[in-house]
């Protein structure tokens, strides 16, 4: 049984399988050479991120593949219904990353509030000679405790977010279209059992309300947050985007930063990726990361472990 890692494995579900008889293949094979690639070794399972791209076409021309896996939540660069009925396993590891994406958000979020993406530019160029006026412009940063958090999408990262932000002393506030109750249970410590409710509000409601707006969906067919949205928002406030690129309209968020009406954004995924605008990367408001929301080594190490067991119980029935 031979599994291909198109967009890399962890070494310990590299060790998982080997131990389980596979045989795992770790090239990064180009995505025109894929499916000669795929047919020549006579792959079973096709691991990949969010890099490689699994279509109808790879699917129908594969025979071979009795899994398709995704390391991390979102699906969007497979086409899942379609492989499923092929007969085909597609699975993924939704809770793997959920704690690293949720820290990143807040590594822009801390970012943000007190300037550091800004400061970490200009302090190596101007630190020496202008250092009291470099400290004059970062003196209005602000705290998130009392602040209202609005998260959007309350899945396992929406609610890794709203544990964080309620331990930081932040008001959490929450909207999904498929949740129905006004208000859901979160686990602030799985040691200590102690949980707190977050409150669900109209989708108007939380952008209306909320002095920072954070963003976890799969990836839309339209923009989620566009000139009407952006109108709707709070005045001061900020938005972050660690989930998929084509979210925001970044041509309104940046109409709205220059304007005022939004102090700062975090994007960590963006609508023409990988080939960011050069308006978004220049932007003096915005704190950029290159799509790592789930790159860390204890999420890499989850989510190889997570795909490894759910292969071998597969392969087990």
């Amino acid at each position: 049984m031979k599994v291909l890692a198109n967009d890399g494995i962890s070494a310990n579900a590299v060790d998982i399988l080997n131990k389980n008889g596979f045989d795992v293949y770790l090239d990064r094979i180009e995505q025109n050479n894929l499916i000669d690639f795929i047919n020549l070794k006579r792959i079973s399972v096709l691991l990949v991120r969010s890099a490689t791209q699994v279509r109808k076409n790879l699917i129908d021309d594969c025979s071979s593949l009795k899994i398709i896996g995704r390391g991390g939540v979102g699906m969007d660069n497979i086409d899942v219904e379609y492989a499923r009925s092929k007969g085909i396993l597609v699975i993924n590891t939704p809770a793997a990353s959920s704690n690293s994406v949720a820290e990143l958000v807040f590594a822009h979020l801390f970012s943000g509030s007190r300037f550091l993406f800004d400061s970490n530019r200009n302090m190596p160029l101007e630190g020496e000679k202008n250092f009291k006026a470099l400290k004059k412009n970062y003196s209005k940063g602000m705290e998130l405790k009392n602040k209202n958090l609005g998260i959007i999408g309350i899945g396992k990262i929406g609610r890794e977010v709203a544990r964080i932000g309620f331990a930081l002393g932040m008001n959490i506030l929450g909207f999904d279209k498929f949740i129905k109750e006004k208000s859901i249970e979160v686990k602030l410590n799985n040691k200590s059992g102690y949980n707190f409710k977050m409150n669900l509000v109209s989708f108007d409601e939380i952008l209306e309300k909320s002095d920072f707006l954070t963003l976890h969906v799969p990836a839309q067919k339209k923009f989620l947050i566009g000139k009407k949205e952006f109108a709707k928002m709070k005045q001061d406030s900020s938005i972050i985007n660690a989930s998929r690129g084509g979210i925001i309209d970044e041509r309104e968020l940046i109409r709205n930063l220059d304007n005022g009406k939004i102090k700062f954004a975090g994007l960590d995924t963006f609508e023409n990726e990988p080939k960011p605008s050069v308006s978004i990367l220049m932007h003096p408001k915005i704190s950029l990361t290159p799509h790592i929301g789930a790159a860390t080594s204890e999420a890499q190490e989850r989510i190889g472990e997570e795909l490894a067991r759910q292969i071998c119980d597969y392969y087990r029935r």
